[in-house]
């Protein structure tokens, strides 16, 4: 069975980078474009992981995962940070909103894939 991931991100550019990386390993990807429009998908869509930017309009990264843990359809859904951001205190308070794990832009396809592996089984 195929799994599904999540992409969001208000970069056009980098959400093509990760569905491109994603689907070439075998993965479904839906796009999210802002925080708003991820979370409207997550919770409406069954998903297996989440990748998501911190800095976007409407609703930022970690606002993102906090609504989504938040929901009942959230619940178990891993989600991994991919952000131009790197401070430790962004880094703590995505774990205390319910992310794994954090991921730096410019990311390496083999270092993506890996990560979604591990998150979504």
């Amino acid at each position: 069975m195929t799994k599904t991931i999540l992409a969001v991100d208000d970069s056009p550019s980098i959400r093509r980078m990760v569905r491109m990386t994603l689907q070439e390993a075998g993965y479904d990807v839906i796009e999210g474009i802002d925080g708003q429009d991820g979370l409207e998908k997550a919770i409406s869509t069954r998903v297996d992981a989440i990748i998501v930017d911190q800095n976007m309009p409407r609703l930022d990264g970690i606002g993102m995962i906090r609504a989504l843990k938040a929901h009942p359809n959230g619940q178990g859904v891993p989600v991994v940070v991919l952000s131009t951001e790197s401070e430790e205190s962004l880094k703590t308070q995505a774990r205390e909103a319910g992310a794994l794990g954090w991921m730096v832009k410019p990311f390496s396809p083999d270092k993506l894939l890996a990560v979604v592996r591990k998150v979504a089984g």
